[in-house]
């Protein structure tokens, strides 16, 4: 059982308030609450282990990174047991998630081993050049400082406490302060005391991490705007997303805010593939819309195909596709409750066909189904607000030109799909320039829930899906948040960085 403590760069530390967990199952536990000063502690601890670890070789922050993994694996069904009666999430998706977050920090043990993201360049000195010498300048990449990572909501290990912006941050030789997620403070403590067993096995110094615990926005707000922080990785809303966001660029010295917000992730079926697979690609629209209970940032939540009877053909087995998934309990009873708000605001909009109104109360919800003409879309922007869970809205648009505009329209996004067939290859080369430029990652004829770890993938986008277009918080490139670029102009080779000499 958890001890509901803060874990302060080894130690377990308690403090003067608590906030207590919300489980679907067992009663409600206590937890101390995180505090400023807390957090002043974590931070002041990170900064006096960054210059030790910053300059431990690759070889050992890889071995130490594979360590977390034993720890995290040995805990395992201790994991599981707590993680699923927290969230309700059920047991195959908690073990799923948590061989993701070891597949992570394997992947970044290997990358770091074989150096690439270290981009060393070398200009070698031109003495003899004229009318001016060349200097020898030679660059590498390295790393920042002190990291704090948000835990997310609705992933309690692979974007929580050693998730990808934790397993990317020590592996680039940054040292971490997560700020654990109340919605699943117990699977947090057993993660972080598996960071911990680790980083003593590796005899690495014990302020590269700590967890503190939420419970009140002061804790967020304090280390966000902590002198010694860098730089800060978040998932979560838009409005608490873009609130941290404003308080670092109002910091006396501004730091970078990485932050995934919010999207629809629309989807464009074209003519040829609906005529062709309307049945299948509803179904399969129905089964990513609605997989757990839609609390994925990657939740297609907007399709837009071109009106007529194909499109009615689709909606309809959309919805007896999606009504047959009845009521799944959702993370928390605000998340639950935002769903419905949400939901009901575009039921209750002008000119929006309600196909599934959708139910429950508490922390279950049912799925919901709209439907709108493209007309409608375009003139009522409130329309395009991420509901985060399973509510989908079905666009229909008078043609390719509407579509086009529709795509126009949109804000940034994380993904967005197109159905084609060869014969909608000449329409679909109108919609790629505009998708290019207003998402991360482009689909064909696939679903955009599932984001693989890897090093091509980019899980980000412009404004509002994310708050840096060239970042991404998945795959291997999301290292570079952690890093900067350095100069060396005629540096003798002993006070080079070792991965430099």
């Amino acid at each position: 059982m958890p001890n509901g403590q803060n874990l302060i760069a080894g130690d377990w530390v308690e403090s003067h308030a608590t906030f207590e967990n919300n489980p679907v199952e067992w009663a409600s536990r206590s937890f101390f609450q995180g505090s400023p000063a807390l957090v002043d502690r974590a931070a002041r601890s990170a900064e006096a282990a960054f210059a030790t670890y910053a300059e431990t070789s690759r070889d050992r922050r890889a071995r130490f990174l594979r360590a977390i993994v034993d720890e995290i694996e040995t805990r395992g069904a201790a994991i599981t047991r707590i993680g699923t009666r927290e969230t309700g999430l059920p047991a195959a998706r908690l073990e799923a998630e948590r061989g993701r977050t070891c597949g992570q920090l394997r992947l970044f043990a290997d990358h770091i081993e074989a150096g690439d993201y270290l981009d060393r360049r070398h200009d070698p000195a031109l003495p003899d050049r004229a009318p001016i010498p060349r200097p020898d300048l030679r660059m590498i990449q390295r790393p920042i400082g002190p990291i704090a990572v948000f835990g997310a909501s609705n992933f309690p290990l692979a974007f929580s406490t050693a998730g990808g912006d934790t397993a990317s941050a020590l592996a680039a030789g940054c040292p971490v302060i997560v700020k654990g997620h109340e919605a699943h403070p117990g699977t947090t403590e057993l993660v972080a005391d598996a960071i911990l067993s680790a980083i003593r096995a590796s005899g690495l110094p014990e302020g590269i991490f700590s967890m503190i615990h939420g419970g009140s926005r002061e804790v967020g707000q304090a280390l966000v705007q902590h002198p010694l922080i860098r730089a800060v990785g978040f998932t979560g809303s838009l409005g608490g997303g873009r609130a941290l966001f404003d308080l670092c660029a109002a910091r006396p010295d501004p730091i970078p805010f990485f932050g995934e917000l919010g999207s629809v992730n629309p989807m464009f079926v074209l003519p040829a593939a609906l005529a062709a697979r309307r049945e299948e690609i509803a179904k399969g629209w129905a089964a990513s819309l609605t997989q757990g209970a839609g609390q994925f940032c990657t939740n297609p939540g907007l399709v837009i195909l071109p009106e007529g009877i194909d499109a009615s053909r689709f909606a309809d087995s959309a919805s007896e596709a999606i009504r047959a998934v009845g009521s799944q309990t959702m993370l928390t009873d605000g998340i639950a409750g935002a769903f419905r708000t949400g939901r009901d605001a575009i039921a209750g909009a002008a000119d929006v066909e309600v196909i599934l109104p959708g139910d429950g109360n508490g922390r279950h919800a049912s799925p919901s189904l709209f439907r709108v003409a493209g007309s409608t879309w375009r003139t009522n922007p409130a329309l395009a607000h991420e509901v985060f869970g399973p509510s989908g809205i079905i666009v229909t648009a008078s043609g390719l030109d509407e579509m086009v505009e529709i795509a126009t329209g949109l804000e940034g996004q994380l993904t967005s799909t197109l159905h084609v067939d060869e014969a909608d290859i000449p329409d679909a080369r109108r919609l790629m320039p505009i998708l290019e430029r207003k998402v991360g990652r482009i689909l064909a004829n696939g679903f955009p829930t599932g984001v693989e770890v890897s090093d091509a993938m980019v899980h980000g986008g412009p404004y509002p899906a994310s708050t840096n277009f060239g970042a991404t918080s998945v795959g291997t490139l999301s290292i570079r948040r952690w890093l900067r670029p350095v100069c060396y102009q005629g540096v003798p080779a002993p006070l080079l960085p070792p991965d430099l000499q």
